[in-house]
């Protein structure tokens, strides 16, 4: 086997301290620090005709490579997208057609394989011009499967079947997206309770937690049963339904004029679903159902209205807090 001076070594076998970054990482836990060096990594023992693949820096795309291609030899390119995985690098540009020319030649990877292959995740074609890496580097570029677990199957035949083309966003994956954006809300979440029970009671309080828990929790779990197509909208739906228990007590508890009986329950179906539909629209770009123009015009549609329902729920519920005291 050829041998460079950047070559690193690698294998399939994830152990503890893998999965606990992987942990760490799904917490959202100094999130710039999972990464691994960028360069060219052997895998197993590779010789010059071995396949080489691209993947990115984050330690959950690189680990889910290697531990894929069990009994693989081959070689594995790391480019640098700065600790990004290769989908959200691709958008950002990170993982891209200069990038890729650059971990080439600086691995020397012509003097290392015979042949002239890399072999891509199909996440990262948005951000690759493959025939300017074949014109700057002599190598071609080949898009593998979506996902790394279809790439020993994929080998056999170097073709995709329909379903490893197809991006599917199933439960598990959407689970996975909890944890980081209950890390991300709970401090503006625990304020907001704080302040509001100060300021309009306990029930306020609950009605602004719940109203996030729908947003970061319930939404991803139940995003393909939600109707209408857009998230914001989606969002606006089931903050309704969570606010609904929350108007009823609150029609319970007000006591005094008619205004009162009325305008509670008015304010907590003004406040709380524009709450959960503003967290609901953060998902569009963690999922495979939305484009970058349909995310700016579901903005443009939506953060408006969501705002000033929002606004006219809080400013309905100081004022009968207000008149309330005043009586």
């Amino acid at each position: 086997m050829n041998t460079t001076p950047d070559l690193m070594h690698t294998n399939s076998i994830l152990t503890f301290a893998d999965h606990w970054d992987h942990f760490l990482a799904r917490w959202g836990y100094r999130r710039g620090d999972h990464r691994v060096t960028p360069g060219l990594y052997a895998l197993g023992n590779p010789t010059p005709e071995s396949p080489v693949f691209v993947t990115a820096n984050y330690t959950l795309s690189f680990d889910a490579l290697r531990s894929a291609l069990a009994g693989v030899d081959g070689y594995i390119l790391v480019l640098d997208t700065q600790g990004v995985n290769v989908w959200c690098a691709a958008g950002k540009g990170t993982f891209g057609t200069d990038e890729i020319v650059r971990r080439v030649e600086a691995a020397r990877l012509s003097d290392v394989v015979s042949h002239r292959t890399l072999i891509l995740p199909q996440l990262g074609a948005p951000g690759v011009a493959a025939h300017e890496v074949k014109r700057r580097t002599g190598f071609s570029v080949e898009y593998g499967p979506v996902r790394a677990a279809d790439l020993p199957e994929y080998l056999k035949t170097h073709q995709a079947t329909p379903e490893m083309r197809q991006v599917r966003f199933p439960l598990r994956d959407r689970l996975v997206l909890i944890p980081v954006e209950l890390v991300q809300t709970f401090k503006p979440m625990l304020l907001a309770a704080l302040v509001l029970a100060v300021l309009l009671g306990p029930l306020a309080a609950w009605g602004a937690v719940v109203a996030v828990l729908a947003g970061v929790v319930l939404f991803p779990i139940l995003l393909p049963w939600l109707p209408t197509t857009d998230f914001s909208s989606k969002g606006f739906i089931l903050g309704g339904l969570t606010a609904l228990p929350f108007a009823r007590l609150a029609q319970r508890r007000a006591t005094g004029p008619k205004s009162q009986r009325i305008g509670w329950p008015l304010a907590y179906l003004l406040a709380m679903p524009p709450t959960t539909a503003f967290l609901a629209l953060n998902f569009t770009g963690a999922t495979p159902f939305t484009s970058k123009t349909g995310v700016k015009r579901e903005m443009s549609r939506y953060i408006r209205l969501m705002a000033g329902m929002f606004g006219a729920g809080m400013l309905l519920a100081f004022i009968l807090r207000l008149t309330r005291r005043a009586k």
